[in-house]
Formats: structure tokens, C-alpha cells, sequence
């Protein structure tokens, strides 16, 4: 009996995927501009529902719960993309800078070292360092707390110095990534 109402949920999923995927994918391609993501995040949203489809069929107005679930979900998207083009802006730097005789040495070992630290202290230790970043604009790029900027900076620098021994004091670290880890001469 139990394949019965497995097969009969099934039918009756596939007819509302049939009836309303055009329906949501424009709802999502108005609400985020995005043509291209609109098909991605109604298949996401129907997806969702199928999850939950024991639910969405006993609703009063199915329908209108698979909308909110495109505009939950159009909403995350927009955020999303909201916080890139900060954390875009806050790295992007307009100046050149011109490094003379660099120890390109030095900055192959503080990349090799950087690489092995876990991606959140590497970010944290990179965007103090290497992009002068305060610790709250730090904060507001990765978005953790300041508290966690200045904890994973420090066990950062501390595991990079531990890596690289008598030769990465603070200020070859900072040296090597103020360089923007170019081992040529122009740095951006």
C-alpha cells in the first residue's frame, strides 16, 4: 500500500513540476535579474518542495508556498551577491606599487607556507597583511566577528612563523605578502 501513495505523491509532484516550473523560473528571473540563475533556483525551489511534498500537497494554496520558496530563495542569492561585491571592493586596489630587488625566495616559502594553513586563518592572515585590511573590515569581508579575525590571524601568523622557522619573522611575512606574491616587480 505504501508504493501506492509513493506512486500516487510522485504523479501528482510531476503534474505540479509540469504546471508551475515556467511559473517559478520567471517569478526567480524577476526577482534576481538573472536569467540564467531563474532556471537553476526553480529547480532548486521544486526541489526543496519534493523534499517536503507530504507538506506543500496538504497546504491550502501549494502554489503560493512554492513561491515563497523561489523568493527565499532569490533573496539568498541577491545577499550573496551582495557580500561578493563588498568583499570585491574592499580587495580591490587601484594603485600600483613597484617592488625593487624582490626576495623571491622569500615569498615562494611564505606562499608554500600560507597554503598549508586552513582557508579561514590563511584569509584572515592574507587580508591583514597582505591588504592592510582593519580587523573589522577584515570581519565584514569574511563575515565572522572581529574576535574571530583577530584569533585566526594570530594562530596564523604563529603557525606561519612556526613553519618557517628563524626565517619568517613577522616582517618577512608581512613583506612577502605586502608584495602581493608576485615574483616579478609590480605588484597590485
Amino acid at each position: 500500500m505504501g508504493t501506492v501513495v509513493d506512486d500516487a505523491a510522485s504523479v501528482e509532484f510531476h503534474d505540479f513540476f509540469e504546471r508551475h516550473y515556467a511559473e517559478l523560473s520567471r517569478l526567480a528571473h524577476l526577482l534576481t535579474g538573472e536569467a540564467d540563475a531563474a532556471d537553476d533556483l526553480a529547480a532548486d525551489a521544486l526541489l526543496a518542495l519534493w523534499h517536503r511534498w507530504d507538506r506543500v500537497r496538504a497546504a491550502d494554496h501549494p502554489v503560493a508556498y512554492a513561491r515563497g520558496v523561489v523568493a527565499n530563495l532569490a533573496r539568498t542569492r541577491i545577499r550573496s551577491a551582495v557580500r561578493e561585491r563588498r568583499r570585491v571592493s574592499l580587495f580591490w586596489s587601484q594603485r600600483e606599487e613597484k617592488t625593487e630587488n624582490p626576495d623571491i625566495a622569500g615569498v615562494i616559502d611564505v606562499q608554500e607556507a600560507l597554503r598549508r594553513l586552513p582557508f579561514r586563518k590563511r584569509a584572515c592572515v592574507v587580508l591583514r597583511h597582505a591588504f592592510d585590511l582593519s580587523e573589522k573590515d577584515t570581519a565584514l569581508a569574511l563575515g565572522v566577528s572581529v574576535g574571530t579575525v583577530k584569533s585566526q590571524t594570530s594562530k596564523g601568523m604563529a603557525e606561519l612563523q612556526k613553519v618557517l622557522g628563524s626565517r619568517g619573522g613577522p616582517q618577512k611575512v608581512h613583506a612577502a605578502m605586502a608584495r602581493g606574491g608576485e615574483t616579478g616587480g609590480t605588484a597590485r
